[in-house]
């Protein structure tokens, strides 16, 4: 017995398929197919996986082990990183008129130079454990910290990113950093550039962009933006202006400490060295350094509430 709703299904399906036409509408892989989402989750827990052994897998790691473990997840992160690195170069080259002839060495090459600097981004994201265990009197160890705490997995994946972000790679460094960013809360941009001690208290909200650079041992509390100021700047032919050239978003010298809900804005903006930004500031200039930054008290109305004795 037929369904009553099966020519309605039919319907829905031509429907579908018609849409689709108008794109985007397949990641077609028979083609040259983008990573999926789920897939650079993946890519994601190996990053992390190679950075901390045992923190972020999901089976136990015994220190004789080891040396297996981490060539076997070696091994897989390069293949992936391989597939998917040639997937993104691949989409950009038809998009834009060009041979893809040269992608795969190509991948192969930027691969291979991003596996190599694995050592130099563990070491980075050691020092941001590290800034936060000296500047978290709640931290009670450096495991606490890797565990817990969400600027560790959000800045993991970031500073490997900014490594293919570097390199050229489209789109595929991105994808990484959203996949932190809907895990921890925290948005930063792989274009951003993170000098090392860097840490983000709580971390929620936090969102860092582009073109951004942020010196040693800074300090982020929640919801603090490095944002653009004006985001819809156009060249003269009334396009926006795009990418690392257009810098949009505040730097941040050494030793510079911004609480909680403070917004800084602008590509011209600089805060200088050893400054703090107080807690809901909104900034569009550059400071010098040592500088202290705050809004005045608002002003307060406290009254008793009804049947309070």
């Amino acid at each position: 017995m037929k369904s009553p709703r099966r020519s309605e299904d039919i319907s829905l399906v031509d429907r579908l398929l018609a849409d689709y036409v108008n794109g985007p509408g397949i990641n077609d892989a028979a083609r040259c197919p983008l990573p999926s989402r789920e897939n650079t989750a993946k890519v994601c827990d190996l990053i992390l996986t190679l950075l901390f052994p045992g923190y972020f897998s999901s089976g136990a790691v015994t220190g004789a082990e080891l040396p297996a473990f981490t060539k076997a997840r070696l091994a897989a992160l390069t293949t992936a990183l391989r597939k998917y690195v040639q997937g993104t170069l691949a989409f950009v080259a038809i998009r834009e008129g060009h041979s893809c002839d040269s992608v795969d060495a190509k991948a192969r090459e930027l691969t291979n130079e991003v596996i190599a600097d694995l050592p130099m981004v563990r070491a980075l994201v050691m020092t941001d454990v590290e800034a936060a265990f000296t500047s978290d009197p709640a931290a009670s160890d450096r495991a606490t910290v890797i565990l817990s705490y969400p600027c560790i997995e959000a800045l993991g994946v970031q500073r490997f990113a900014h490594r293919l972000y570097q390199r050229g790679v489209p789109i595929f460094p991105r994808m990484l950093t959203e996949v932190a960013h809907s895990r921890t809360g925290i948005d930063m941009h792989p274009g951003a550039q993170i000098d090392e001690s860097f840490f983000i208290d709580h971390g929620t909200g936090v969102v860092i962009g582009e073109t951004s650079r942020i010196g040693k041992h800074c300090v982020l509390y929640q919801g603090v933006g490095l944002v653009a100021w004006n985001p819809l700047a156009k060249d003269e032919h009334g396009e926006l202006k795009r990418g690392a050239s257009n810098k949009r978003h505040p730097d941040l010298e050494d030793h510079v400490t911004i609480y909680a809900g403070a917004t800084i804005l602008g590509g011209d903006t600089v805060i200088g060295h050893h400054s703090v930004i107080g807690g809901s500031v909104w900034l569009t200039h550059s400071v010098e350094p040592y500088s202290v930054v705050t809004i005045k008290d608002p002003e307060l109305n406290i009254r008793k509430r009804k049947g309070a004795k």
